[in-house]
């Protein structure tokens, strides 16, 4: 599906990091980009810059993510892209030991399930609600091409470390939702893959110190250094635009493979 002006996009966690960088790329190809996001000020001024509109969405809400696309489709029409970087997470031992007093506690469940909310049970929320609304769109091409959506995994999902349980998870849990959804959509003309990041240079990395971020960067193959959000981009841009890409689980990581720490 050729990206071109006026096509409406929604892309979640878009006021920065991944979903920033694929919603500024959407733009410049002209699509109507709305940002679910639950920062707000970010979201505004990220819609401000980029010509789109902003909704202040929680994913684990039915409520939240319905009020969303009501109030994008109003601004812009019935979403044709549908790009998924909102997400969370955490590290925290399945069980542990203390090294002061040698008491014992496991993983919080209540925290195990937030993650699970937020990355797996969320980005299938929009997914669904999404695709419903694509189905009543006439069809682009003699394919029958309806709409693409690109979901954000992780490396983690396949090589977890170290405390990452619930987030491995989550990102295992989209891997493996890929194309089985693939195939739900597959005679309605909407497209559906996954993208498996490595260690990116996010917000959540530019808080790390800076001999943490090297040592990071360092443990990449090659390049030897954190991904940049626009490598992302483009893949997601690739994704939406070729249209026999298809039902694809694909890492963008230099070819790391996560040790257990």
């Amino acid at each position: 599906m050729e990206v071109s002006s006026n096509t409406p996009a929604v892309v979640t966690g878009g006021a920065s990091g991944l979903g920033a960088a694929t919603a500024r790329a959407l733009a410049a190809k002209g699509a109507k980009v709305a940002i679910f996001d639950m920062n707000e000020e970010k979201g505004e001024a990220m819609a401000a810059e980029i010509g789109g509109v902003f909704c202040k969405v929680n994913v684990t809400s039915d409520d939240d993510v319905d009020a969303g696309f009501a109030k994008a489709r109003e601004a812009h029409g019935q979403e044709r892209i549908l790009v998924n970087c909102a997400g969370i997470g955490n590290a925290i031992k399945t069980a542990s030991r203390s090294k002061e007093d040698g008491s014992i506690k496991h993983f919080p469940i209540s925290a195990f399930d937030f993650v699970i909310q937020v990355n797996l049970i969320g980005t299938f929320r929009c997914i669904a609600k999404s695709a419903a609304g694509m189905l009543t769109l006439e069809p682009l091409s003699e394919d029958g091409d309806r709409g693409a959506i690109v979901n954000t995994a992780s490396v983690a999902g396949e090589d977890g470390q170290i405390g990452q349980a619930a987030y491995s998870a989550s990102k295992a849990g989209v891997i493996g939702m890929t194309l089985p959804i693939a195939r739900d959509l597959m005679n309605e003309g909407i497209r559906v893959n996954t993208i498996l990041p490595g260690i990116f240079d996010t917000p959540l990395l530019a808080a790390a110190p800076q001999n943490v971020r090297d040592a990071l960067a360092a443990s990449v193959p090659f390049p030897k250094r954190l991904g940049i959000p626009e490598e992302y981009a483009k893949l997601a841009m690739c994704m939406i635009e070729t249209g026999y890409f298809n039902g694809e689980d694909v890492r963008l990581d230099g070819a790391i493979r996560m040790a257990p720490r």
